[in-house]
């Protein structure tokens, strides 16, 4: 396996990729990015994904905005006896 440098490509072969998959990952979590390559050609890159683009989330941002219909918990009963087989004949 390659030693580790994050400034540096690694490029390796398909078959080595295979062989070693957990530690070139690693490698990539870590930022090295890793060029697959079959019969020279690169194929794959491999590297961490991008950071999201929106904003982290605010836990209570819409609290009072959401409202509930007063039957909201209420089944009403022909729908009950529909999932329960039976026809309303």
């Amino acid at each position: 396996m390659a030693a580790f440098d994050k400034d540096a490509r690694i490029r390796i072969g398909v078959r080595e990729l295979r062989a070693n998959l957990s530690g070139y990952l690693r490698q990539a979590r870590r930022g090295t990015p890793i060029l697959v390559v079959s019969h020279d050609e690169v194929v794959a890159e491999i590297h961490p994904p991008a950071p999201a683009d929106r904003p982290p989330r605010r836990p209570g941002a819409l609290r009072g905005e959401i409202k509930m219909a007063p039957d909201f918990d209420e089944t009403p009963a022909d729908l009950i006896a529909a999932m329960e087989g039976e026809t309303s004949e």
